[in-house]
């Protein structure tokens, strides 16, 4: 028998099982990226295994089509493997987050030099462009052919120049926003002994993963960069993730200042070509450091030695298509695969983290100065978004944040007269006002429809919006004088806003969550949290964990330079232990009665979540699979199954859940792969489709 190439063919079947088996064309191995005849069409595969013999006869094996110039490291098909297994998924899908981008190819571009030894050929001499060219590569050597390829063409019919084709690189540039430095700066006691923790542990063969939690402007990046520095002196790779990839410039702008060239960023705002051409330079080791969201997490960078999530505690590291990973999770695996040190930070841990993590603690500003006050605003008597001390401190204050984490003019709109509202067709939520685009946009589908003028059902024209959001204050803080600034989902550059707002005087940054991420301009004075409580009134477990880092990290914000500054807090429930404790500063405080009231209601780290959601056009289809899928599910040990449970219609689709708290990571993700592959498979259930969520946040 001929030797075997087995190969994962790329594709979005969950049905397909392979891998499937080809004739191993010579230098193919695991990695090797192929192009393969798959039914009636050809398809991109990945090889995740070589073998010896294959159970088919020769006369049914075939060769691959042609093998792609890209490969993947060995460890990455692993990665990917445990990915599918995970957080049941399918390989194929698993390798397309690994793979590299798709769709594009080197650029390439001509080149010309001089020949050693040309002659001029027959014809009319060299004319005066052609001679200046010439002389120009015989004294600087190869260059761009550009504009001049047709001149250089016909010296090269002289047999006077040589023209090839070369891979030319697109280079991805950011600005930088937020302070740099031409000098790393002196650490800190503080810093140094943080510092001396973190290259311990790069010194070993098995380094034990840590937190580096430290209050904000406490320098954590810059310890950040002492690793990577040490990481890369050891002849080591080094992966950084940020939440967002508004942040990445920040970041980026530091660790190229410190390392140059060798700095590569992963996103998915690049185009294909730059994408590719980052992805490459990663591959061949010209690029060791990589840059990026969670998908930076499968950078494809060997020997890799050090693993940074900056943030960690931020829910946009969950990836919200399947497979639904963590890349925090994926971090971690990948840092013990690689024998890597993985180093979580952030100034608001998530108790999960605090828990299983080595804490490493920066418990003070890098600048000594305090954290700034934080007041609380209790609004149950006020109306308005804003408290009149408020909007006097607005005034006062020549920079200032202001946090509002919902965006859009009004929350709803109804009619007064009827109580008709204007609700999404496709889903079971409100449709919210956005007046500068002049529509009702459903935030769940994307779906948008005209601001009505009068009432549909009953031709009233006391249509009433409710509510406000980012939009809608942006238009009220204008009254206060400054120029306002705002920064959410809906504005198209974030980038080139934040640059605004950091050259300008004085100025207003208004936004959702955004505004708090990772920012530091030292001018900022004033932070204000308006609807504090708003994530309290979540049905989840996580809502005090997430309103305390909200506030937190709003906090942080402010109060960085000479001038100190102060932080107000607007919330109708002024006794909640989340926000009491954001404005105490008190993180150990928070995290201790959070990890309590987490083990006795068996909540992670005490437990494992994993949710199971089935979606239809009909109703009773969602209901009949979700039944169908609590008796496959039977008994788990040591588990509990709770539902099914109804969910909200969503894109014109019905929904209801499961959810499985297990203490057994590995076995309830067994039983619940089993169960929807075995509801599934049952034909009568054609329309239903399944969703398993592992660690849903």
């Amino acid at each position: 028998m001929p030797p075997i190439a087995k190969v994962e063919p790329i594709t979005t079947a969950r049905a397909l099982r392979g891998p499937f088996d080809y004739l191993r064309p010579e230098g193919v191995d695991v990695g090797s990226v192929l192009v393969v005849p798959f039914g009636h069409r050809d398809v991109i595969g990945v090889v995740v295994a070589v073998a010896e013999d294959s159970e088919l006869d020769d006369e049914r094996l075939v060769a691959p089509r042609r093998v792609l110039d890209h490969d993947l490291p060995p460890e990455l098909v692993e990665l990917a493997g445990w990915i599918a297994r995970e957080y049941c998924s399918t390989p194929a899908r698993a390798l397309a987050l690994v793979s590299p981008p798709p769709g594009a190819r080197a650029k390439l571009a001509w080149w010309a030099s001089a020949c050693a030894t040309g002659v001029a050929g027959g014809g009319r001499p060299p004319s005066a462009r052609q001679l200046a060219l010439l002389e120009a590569l015989r004294t600087g050597g190869p260059r761009p052919a550009g504009a001049d390829l047709p001149a250089l063409r016909r010296l090269a019919d002289r047999g006077l120049v040589e023209l090839e084709r070369r891979a030319m690189r697109r280079f991805v540039t950011h600005e930088a926003v937020g302070a740099r430095r031409a000098q790393p700066p002196a650490l800190t006691a503080d810093q140094a002994r943080a510092l001396a923790t973190v290259e311990q542990e790069l010194g070993r063969e098995e380094p034990a993963a840590l937190l580096l939690h430290g209050v904000t402007g406490s320098g954590k990046t810059e310890i950040y960069l002492r690793a990577a520095a040490t990481a890369l002196a050891q002849g080591l790779g080094v992966i950084v993730l940020v939440p967002e990839i508004g942040l990445t410039p920040q970041i980026v702008s530091r660790f190229a200042d410190r390392f140059g060239d060798i700095v590569a960023v992963l996103h998915s705002r690049l185009s294909a070509g730059e994408r590719h051409d980052e992805w490459t330079r990663l591959r061949s080791g010209a690029a060791r450091v990589c840059i990026g969201p969670r998908s930076a997490v499968f950078a494809p960078i060997e020997q890799l030695g050090l693993i940074v999530l900056d943030e960690e505690h931020d829910a946009s590291y969950k990836h919200e298509g399947d497979p639904r990973y963590d890349a925090r999770h994926v971090a971690a695996r990948r840092a013990a695969q690689a024998g890597a040190l993985l180093l979580a930070g952030s100034a608001t841990p998530r108790p999960e983290s605090v828990r299983r993590l080595r804490r490493v603690r920066l418990p003070r500003r890098v600048d000594g100065r305090s954290l700034p006050p934080v007041a609380i605003v209790d609004m149950r008597e006020t109306a308005g978004a804003l408290a009149p001390d408020t909007s006097h401190a607005l005034v006062d204050a020549a920079k200032s944040i202001v946090l509002l984490n919902r965006r859009g003019w009004s929350n709803f709109v109804d009619c007064r007269s009827c109580g008709h509202a204007w609700m999404c067709p496709q889903c079971d939520v409100a449709l919210v006002l956005h007046r500068a685009r002049g529509s009702l946009a459903c935030h769940h589908c994307g779906h948008r429809e005209r601001v009505p003028a009068r009432c549909t059902a009953c031709g009233s024209m006391t249509v009433a919006r409710h509510g406000a959001g980012t939009e809608r204050l942006e238009h009220d803080l204008a009254a206060i004088g400054h120029e306002v600034f705002r920064l959410d989902a809906d504005v198209a550059d974030a980038g080139a806003l934040l640059r605004r707002y950091e050259a300008a005087p004085r100025g207003i940054l208004v936004g959702t969550q955004m505004v708090a991420k990772g920012h530091d301009f030292p001018d900022v004075t004033l932070g204000v949290v308006v609807d504090a409580d708003g994530t309290l009134r979540f049905p989840d477990f996580r809502a005090e964990e997430r309103t305390f880092a909200l506030i937190t990290q709003l906090a942080g914000r402010a109060g960085r330079g000479p001038a100190g500054g102060r932080v107000l807090v607007q919330t109708l429930s002024p006794d909640a232990p989340s926000i009491v404790a954001a404005a105490r500063h008190d993180a150990d405080g928070f995290l201790e009665g959070e990890l309590a009231r987490r083990e006795a209601l068996r909540y992670p780290p005490f437990s494992h979540l994993i949710r199971i959601v089935c979606s239809a056009p009909e109703l009773a289809a969602v209901r009949a699979a979700t039944q169908a899928l609590r008796a496959a599910l039977g008994e788990i040990e040591a588990a509990q199954v709770l539902g099914p449970a109804p969910l909200f219609r969503l894109r014109g689709r019905e929904r209801a859940q499961l959810v499985i708290k297990a203490g057994d990571r590995a076995e309830a993700v067994r039983a619940a792969g089993a169960a929807v592959e075995a509801v599934a498979a049952d034909r009568s259930r054609r329309g239903v489709a399944y969703s398993v969520d592992v660690d849903p946040q």
